[in-house]
Order: C-alpha cells, then structure tokens, then sequence
C-alpha cells in the first residue's frame, strides 16, 4: 500500500502553484499546501526542457524514489515537485537531502533532532 495518493487534476497543480508556498534548489522546485483530505498528495512535474523521454522519466522516477525514503509526512499536504535540468544528473540519495531540507522547512516533516526531544 502506498503511503501518499498522487495528485491528477490540473486544478490541484494550479492551486499549489498559485497559492503554495515555493521551496526552490538547483535542482528541485517544492510547492507545498494544505489540504482538508488529512493525507499527503503529491505531483511530479517535468517539462520538456528537462530533456527527452528517458531523462524526463528518470527524473520522475528519481524524485519518488527520494520521497519514499523520508520519513511518513504528518497531516494533510498538497506536494508538488517540479524538476529542474540538474535533476537529471543527481541521484535519488542527493535529491532526498534537498528534498528533506525543504520539506522540514515547510513543516511536512519532522526534524530527527525534534521528534526525538
């Protein structure tokens, strides 16, 4: 079972970018909102300056592979990850260390250093 329910409707992206608060990296762009589902839902954008295909799917598959290995995000969140050209050439273990900075920041997760206070 999966720990997070995908977002598909383009009106959720919307909402996230128009009224999300924006996280950036060289590498990874994070919006972040609340929703009153009270589950995570998260969004995988790439677009075609990305690369072709095969990088744009890699990209995908390397920003899921780094959420999965956070920890489980509390309360109810909109995510959406947009990728940026240096996506393509990290690894799912770089862009899980961007990707908990900016989402500790957001208030998704807990800090380790927090939780075991």
């Amino acid at each position: 079972m999966s720990r997070f329910n995908t977002l598909n409707s383009n009106t959720d992206f919307r909402r996230a970018y128009g009224r999300g608060k924006a996280y950036t990296n060289p590498a990874l762009v994070t919006y972040v909102i609340r929703n009153r589902a009270g589950i995570c839902r998260i969004g995988i954008t790439t677009s075609k300056k990305i690369g072709n295909a095969v990088e744009r799917n890699r990209a995908r598959r390397v920003i899921r592979e780094a959420f999965l290995s956070l920890p489980e995000p509390h309360g109810g969140f909109d995510i959406v990850f947009v990728a940026r050209t240096k996506t393509v050439y990290k690894k799912s273990t770089d862009i899980s260390v961007i990707m908990r900075k900016q989402l500790i920041s957001a208030g998704v997760i807990r800090n380790a250093e927090e939780s075991s206070t």
